[in-house]
């Protein structure tokens, strides 16, 4: 009888867990995506005023990110340095595949980055992290509208889910 319980319980903690782990991953996303826009900022920036050759935009990008996304910098600056890959896209998919912990929809917008770098002149780069920044404040808004219901909801939605499958298999 005791196991039972004890089963119970131990699912209903999981079934908690993996939705609290769910709103986390949701405020994960929109840290990045902030971080993200300040590093396209920033390399808007470098680009119009000093332009910088692509290796050390990125290097200094890399310089005003922290965390995960100073991996995927770091990890993109290697590739750059080294011309392992033949452009600056297959370099950012390279660098995204060596930290698998990216979010998605950081991740697409990234890849989207890495489409426009180094393709173009300085105006069509500027308007290639113009873009990218765009769609990146887009999805940071996007996710922000109405996150604290959202959050609430996955949370909710875990401990019931926990709750009724401990029903069901007591």
């Amino acid at each position: 009888m005791n196991y039972k319980w004890i089963g119970a319980i131990l699912i209903i903690v999981g079934c908690s867990g993996f939705g609290f782990m769910i709103a986390a991953g949701c405020k994960r996303e929109e840290r990045y995506l902030r971080e993200l826009y300040s590093a396209l900022e920033f390399m808007a920036a470098e680009l119009k005023y000093r332009l910088s050759p692509l290796s050390e935009l990125i290097a200094r990008a890399a310089e005003h990110t922290s965390g995960t996304l100073w991996q995927v910098f770091s990890a993109l600056d290697r590739e750059l340095a080294g011309q392992i890959a033949p452009n600056a896209e297959a370099c950012m998919r390279a660098a995204l595949e060596q930290t698998p912990s990216i979010p998605p929809l950081t991740g697409k917008m990234l890849r989207m980055l890495g489409k426009s770098l180094g393709k173009f002149d300085v105006s069509g780069q500027l308007s290639g992290i113009a873009l990218v920044r765009e769609a990146c404040n887009e999805n940071r808004k996007r996710l922000e509208r109405d996150r604290t219901e959202r959050l609430r909801s996955y949370r909710t939605l875990g401990v019931c889910a926990g709750i009724a499958i401990a029903i069901l298999l007591i």
